[in-house]
């Protein structure tokens, strides 16, 4: 029988019960409900019978001039960002385990405190000498980033709030832990109330803090969905096991585009930004074999070539397998139903596989096209031309519907030495000829029978 006054609450979805049962009526999670303590007195959180001191209300006009972003000198993190980091801003950082978020957020400090910004390191999963030895292999040694190890969400508000910082991080919301509530690190109750202590000490203070978050087994951010509405910006630091390469890729952005992505590469010393990540998803040499199509796709404002890889082969066994890695595994299921319905392939009893070169996930309906067309080169074994890129979307009727923003695509394209296209609606730009086809049968038949003029 629960106590008076206990709370259950999911770990999954922050969801509260008025008694423990064995699955969430949530989100159905089982055995994640955990027993959590009401607020103690005297804590942070604001106690009963305080007086309120009413709303104090202001027009949209301002006679204070807008606060200027901060620089962090990593152009591909201020890129997401929206240009810089937004003073009085709280940034949401998540990803999964050893893919380099405390890298990345150590190097943003040491490169912004070069340009004049006052920077905190605060963790709590790492002793300070743990993070100065890694700062000496960054080569950041010298760079005036305060530390501190802490995880008592006490602590580190009084200590914000007696020193002057432009950009504090706080690695991660997870471990901390807030004296006004009973229950655990890591709980929904304690990453809740701590995010909020965080949030607000930011608006207040005008301090930009980036809190790292850990993230669940199916790549979800652990803790309440309530700590992302909270915060400013949320994003994902991503990256494939056995690629050196690292998406910082947008997912909300109070103060720029979403979907933008910032491309790096994991060395010895550190994260290494990548300019023109076109050429490093791509097959430079050599001639280009049967199942490959180059996308030539839009990742928030920024245009990336990208190469689908397609095999289609006989099935050995009685259910014909379907993998897919870097797309949507139920839009290659469609495009496959409209492959078999409207242009007469078959893959009822074919393995069907298909990869996104460089462990970049792609999820623009323009890649339907390049989709189709590496599972038709791989199905007939013919190759498309070596300096052709492919975008377009399918629909189920068959037809290829245009996309927008096509002269960025061919601009791109252009630039990496393709003279190619096939799409539909795009005309000829920057010396790329493009192959125009409104059905998906007419791709596939110029596919098969080499004709592209």
């Amino acid at each position: 029988m629960a106590r008076d006054g206990a709370i259950y609450a999911c770990q999954s979805c922050g969801a509260t019960h008025p008694k423990w049962a064995g699955q969430c009526a949530a989100c159905g999670a089982w055995n994640t409900l955990v027993e959590e303590g009401q607020v103690r007195p005297g804590g942070l959180a604001p106690t009963r019978g305080a007086r309120s001191r009413g709303l104090a209300f202001e027009g949209l006009e301002s006679l204070s001039p807008p606060s200027l972003r901060i620089a962090t000198g990593v152009d591909e993190f201020d890129r997401v960002c929206g240009g810089g980091v937004v003073p009085g801003s709280a940034i949401l950082l998540a990803g999964d385990p050893g893919v380099g978020k405390s890298t990345l957020l150590l190097q943003v400090c040491g490169e912004a405190t070069k340009r004049g910004a006052r920077c905190a390191y605060i963790s709590g999963e790492e002793a300070t000498e743990q993070i100065r030895a890694r700062a000496h292999r960054m080569g950041l040694g010298a760079t005036p980033v305060q530390l501190a190890a802490e995880t008592s969400l006490r602590d580190i508000v009084d200590g914000l709030k007696r020193e002057r910082f432009d950009l504090v991080v706080i690695d991660s919301v997870q471990t901390l832990w807030s004296d006004a509530h009973e229950a655990g690190p890591g709980s929904v109750t304690q990453v809740r109330a701590c995010a909020g202590e965080l949030v607000r000490l930011a608006k207040k203070r005008g301090i930009a803090i980036i809190l790292v978050g850990h993230v669940t087994k199916d790549g979800q951010i652990a803790g309440p969905r309530v700590v992302e509405h909270m915060v400013d910006a949320v994003l994902a630091f991503e990256g494939e096991r056995g690629y050196p390469f690292r998406i910082l890729r947008g997912a909300k952005n109070r103060f720029g585009a979403t979907d933008e992505i910032g491309v790096f590469e994991m060395g010895d010393s550190g994260l290494a930004e990548v300019k023109n990540p076109s050429s490093l998803f791509l097959n430079q040499g050599g001639e280009r074999a049967a199942g490959a199509a180059v996308f030539a796709g839009i990742e928030g404002s920024r245009p990336v070539l990208v190469e689908f890889q397609a095999l289609v082969a006989p099935s050995v066994y009685g259910t014909p397998r379907r993998t897919v890695v870097g797309w949507d595994a139920g839009r290659l299921a469609m495009v496959m139903a409209v492959l078999e319905a409207r242009c007469g392939l078959g893959f009822a009893s074919r393995d069907v596989y298909l990869n996104v070169a460089g462990g970049l996930r792609i999820s623009e309906p323009a890649a339907d096209l390049a989709a189709a067309a590496a599972l038709a080169s791989s199905a007939l074994d013919c190759a498309l031309p070596q300096a052709c890129v492919v975008f377009g979307e399918i629909s189920l009727s068959g037809d290829i519907r245009p996309v927008s923003r096509t002269e960025i695509r061919l601009k791109e394209a252009a630039k990496l030495g393709f003279s190619r296209a096939l799409a539909s609606g795009a005309t000829d730009g920057g010396g790329v000829a493009v192959t125009n086809v409104t059905r998906l049968a007419d791709a596939v038949r110029r596919i098969g029978d080499q004709a592209w003029d």
